[in-house]
């Protein structure tokens, strides 16, 4: 068990590593440039809100996944953006031998299982894939499109991509994507997108996410990590977790928890679990931004998350406790790989940390608990001794 453990925190420490892989397309507000892990959560959230958009035969949970792994790759190959010269067979070649060593850090079982899934995103051939595929064509599109000062070129990129370029595929495999681009810029379309439109505004909503800063330092402790990206890791963590759940759990339900769980923070903020937070205030914060978040989405739907929000928040499911272990198992592996971090800014004791975080975790995941103290116990006694 130990060093199964030990495989699966390495693969997720890796993964941290693609919070510094930056994109060519910027945040809707314009303010600096999409990093690859707040993509893919954004891309996770656009599977599960535009999942009406899906044939009837596209399995979303494993859109999801295939979305969460997508760009694993780029940790060791970088990201190419579609409007420069580049080799592409070089770059495809290059990011096999990525996914054969990033995917080869996990137990043999769970390793095989994800690459196989990546391979199945590259071949594009399922309808798994092909929704995926046109999921990561529209996001940058629209968030172009939609951006409050977007760059005149970036502009040009959108044009040429809808008119030749990959996004072209949208004409037929997400129609509503490609007419709703093409009214943006201008163009004249008679399609009716009212199945995206009413879905965008939460879809460009959630952006903000990746501009809510929390105290935890990312993995190199270059920077503090943002509330998408770090929606997007402890997905990772739950989805390889699962197994060491306490009691039986539906993992897709748990992955839609964690996707949304922190979406509230765009209103309310983020409450560092060892600061000193006014509980109940920041939970009515919290609530009335839900109410708001999720009544941008139709009728269905924003029901539908809401439920799944409040479940999360009550913590009383065997899914929302699982989740809520997993979500303060993150932070304590972070903080041992960048030395210290949030621990040594909050002034956090052993003990301070087993009452707050380590009696969360036991109650979903006490195998995961037991690992990580031991883990991280050399930490604070070398620490005391200082």
């Amino acid at each position: 068990m130990t060093s199964r453990l030990d495989a699966q925190f390495e693969f997720l420490l890796e993964a941290d590593k693609l919070r510094n892989v930056e994109r060519a397309n910027l945040l809707l507000d314009c303010s600096r440039c999409e990093n690859s892990a707040e993509h893919s959560w954004h891309l996770a959230l656009y599977a599960c809100v535009l999942a009406p958009l899906a044939g009837a035969d596209v399995q979303i949970s494993r859109v999801i996944k295939m979305l969460l792994l997508h760009d694993i790759v780029e940790i060791d190959v970088g990201d190419h953006p579609i409007h420069q010269a580049t080799d592409w067979q070089a770059v495809a070649r290059a990011e096999v031998i990525a996914a054969d060593r990033l995917f080869g850090l996990l137990p043999d079982d769970q390793g095989a299982e994800m690459l196989s899934l990546w391979h199945e995103f590259e071949a594009g051939q399922s309808n798994d894939a092909q929704f995926a595929k046109q999921l990561d064509r529209c996001q940058p599109i629209f968030q172009t499109l939609y951006g409050a000062d977007p760059f005149p070129e970036h502009l040009e990129i959108v044009r040429n991509n809808l008119d030749g370029g990959r996004a072209a595929t949208l004409e037929t495999d997400l129609p509503e994507a490609f007419g709703h681009a093409n009214a943006l810029l201008g163009r004249r379309s008679s399609l009716d997108c009212t199945a995206l439109t009413d879905r965008l505004p939460f879809l460009n909503e959630g952006d903000s996410l990746k501009q809510v800063l929390r105290a935890t330092l990312i993995g190199d402790g270059s920077r503090r990590e943002n509330s998408a990206e770090h929606s997007w890791h402890i997905m990772l963590y739950a989805w390889l977790m699962a197994e060491h759940s306490a009691a039986e759990i539906n993992i897709n339900r748990v992955l839609q928890m964690l996707l949304l769980h922190d979406i509230v923070e765009i209103d309310a903020g983020d409450a560092p679990i060892h600061g000193d937070i006014d509980h109940v205030a920041m939970a009515a914060k919290e609530e009335a931004a839900a109410m708001r978040l999720f009544s941008l989405l139709p009728a269905g739907q924003n029901s539908d998350f809401l439920a799944l929000w409040h479940e999360f928040e009550s913590a009383e499911s065997n899914d929302a406790i699982f989740a809520k272990s997993i979500d303060r198992v993150q932070p304590v592996l972070l903080n041992l790989q960048n030395g210290g971090g949030s621990w040594v800014e909050y002034q956090v004791s052993l003990a301070q940390l087993d009452a707050r975080v380590g009696q969360k975790v036991q109650l979903g995941a006490p195998e995961v608990w037991r690992h990580v103290r031991a883990r991280i116990k050399p930490w604070f006694d070398a620490a005391k001794q200082g």
